[in-house]
């Protein structure tokens, strides 16, 4: 049982179980206020999935995250990541398609590179494209907008009917082609959407993986074109809708988060996993209250706070015992939806990929873009309903990045390390019937593994022959090691369903729970996944808020 009559010792102001980003931003948030904050984490490093971690001997890469721009800037300032050493490259060129006809598409490293590149394609959609992004800065500035603010949950109560007449107000002021697009883009498939806007099958490509990332779906799934704006409103040095690289790997960005935490009196302790949470029971209708968390080890400590950095499904389902929560909301919790169908790999090479496709550019700063293996919004089709069929999908969409090419803190003097973000391979992939078939297996892992190798192989035929070594997790094994629910890399599908002040469930999208005293602050919450810090940002004001009355 989790629930007592009395509260143990209050040892700190805060306690927040689980060290990843989110976490040590709320605990930074929080000390900067002046409380006493206590984060515990169960693996031996902080980071969460944000970290960088040897994988062949003298190679390193970012293990799980792979890529920044989403996180915020207000982040970086206000908790002087900078000054704790972060350093974020951009990328010499956005992305790289190679096609199987032996051309290729280059994106980036701006629009105008991007719309010239269009126009050896198709002068349509090169005269289309500027308009288009005029239509994603439209959406993407509404997003903006609501990044930072706390959902409403009761209208009852005066700043959160405030904010829902406020959010109303922001798209009235759109013109009605405006609102009607933003509609389109929150309840429509990218595939629709895109298949109207061009006819240039890489172009829509490079659009359309951005809807299928982290998302169980074909880009014709309606509500993809949403996961497509998620990709859109980052910025890397100030620049808009780019992509970059921290040097060291993402355990940059979650170390540099660490130091100003400690700095600022944080108590951070690895190896500490949280058993559960300690509620006490209040008489009559009185609410159950959060009071303190218990670790593996048996030791207990207190406090009137208790924030999770960890996806709902864990956090409410095996922290808490079900007499915690209120049925109906425990219910809902159960039906979160979750699955990313991700399979991630690190590769340690003895040389650069040496690409089949012609380049329409000279040198090599394709290389140092995110290359996708996935030519059009049919290959990603395809690629979802053969998972949805066989488990695996038979060509599989793949983006490498190869991040050694731009810091040589990675891997020793001419070698380098790629990163490999695969789709879709389904968690429920295992039978009764086959248990060869199961992710429980170091066999099928490997073969998967091998099989997406031949996958790059096809694009680049030196690549196999220059695998060192590698390193896979499965969707299984992101569940087991960063304790992503189903191995969803964003804790929670991101539909509009589970969405603003639906994200975890309506009533609670304020970072707050039915359970007094406990919150919320990782990307199960509004605004959701990616390397964002804004969760992380928004739970602790919302905790200060509170703790002021």
């Amino acid at each position: 049982m989790n629930s007592s009559s009395r509260k143990p010792p209050t040892d700190f102001d805060a306690l927040i179980i689980g060290a990843g980003h989110n976490g040590l931003v709320c605990a930074a948030y929080l000390a900067r206020a002046g409380l006493r904050v206590g984060v515990f984490e169960r693996r031996s490093l902080v980071g969460g999935a944000a970290v960088t971690e040897e994988f062949v001997p003298g190679f390193r890469n970012s293990t799980a995250s792979y890529t920044v721009s989403l996180l915020n800037p207000q982040v970086i300032r206000d908790l002087r990541l900078t000054e704790h050493g972060l350093c974020i490259l951009e990328r010499p060129m956005q992305n790289f398609l190679p096609l199987p006809n032996g051309d290729s598409f280059s994106a980036g490293p701006d629009s105008a590179s991007t719309l010239a590149e269009t126009r050896r394609y198709s002068a349509k959609d090169a005269a289309c494209l500027p308009e288009f992004y005029a239509l994603l800065n439209r959406a993407v500035a509404m997003l903006r907008s609501l990044l930072t603010r706390t959902p409403p949950t009761d209208l009852r109560r005066g700043r959160d009917l405030w904010e829902v007449l406020r959010v109303g107000r922001d798209f009235r002021a759109m013109p009605i082609s405006a609102q009607r697009e933003l509609y389109e883009f929150f309840t429509r498939s990218a595939g629709e959407i895109l298949d109207h806007w061009f006819e240039c099958e890489p172009l829509k490509a490079l659009f359309g993986f951005d809807s299928v990332v982290g998302s169980y779906a074909s880009p014709y799934t309606p509500g993809s074109a949403y996961v497509l704006l998620h990709h859109a409103f980052g910025e890397v040095n100030g620049k808009s809708g780019i992509w970059g690289h921290a040097v060291g790997g993402m355990g940059a960005i979650t170390q540099a988060l660490a130091t100003e935490a400690r700095q600022l009196g944080v108590h951070i302790e690895c190896d500490a996993p949280v058993a559960n949470i300690i509620t006490t029971r209040g008489r009559g209708s009185e609410p159950v209250r959060a009071t303190g968390i218990k670790l593996a080890d048996g030791r207990v400590f207190g406090a009137p706070r208790i924030i999770g950095n960890l996806g709902p499904k864990p956090l409410f389902l095996s922290l808490l015992s079900a007499e915690d929560l209120p049925q109906n909301f425990r219910g809902h919790i159960e039906r979160w939806r979750v699955g990313s169908a991700t399979f991630r790999m690190n590769v340690a090479l003895s040389a650069l990929p040496n690409f089949n496709a012609q380049r329409s550019r000279t040198g090599d700063s394709h290389l140092g873009a995110g290359i996708i293996i996935a030519p059009s919004l049919g290959y990603m089709d395809r690629a979802y309903a053969t998972a949805r069929l066989h488990g695996i999908s038979r060509q599989p969409i793949v983006e490498m990045l190869i991040p050694s090419t731009l810091d040589d803190t990675l891997a020793p003097k001419d070698a380098h390390v790629a990163s490999l973000f695969c789709q879709h391979f389904d968690y429920d992939l295992g039978r009764p019937d086959a248990p060869d078939r199961s992710w429980r297996t170091q066999g099928l892992r490997d073969a998967v593994a091998e099989f997406i190798i031949d996958t790059v192989n096809d694009y680049a035929p030196n690549f196999r022959a220059s695998v060192i070594g590698h390193s896979a997790l499965s969707p299984l094994d992101l569940e087991d090691r960063f304790a992503l629910a189903r191995g969803d890399i964003f804790h929670g599908a991101l539909g509009l369903d589970q969405l603003w002040a639906a994200r975890p469930a309506l009533g609670y999208g304020d970072y707050r729970t039915p359970v007094r005293g406990l919150y919320l602050c990782g990307s199960g919450a509004h605004p959701g996944g990616g390397v964002t810090g804004v969760p992380g940002m928004n739970a602790a004001r919302e905790i200060l808020r509170d703790n002021r009355r």
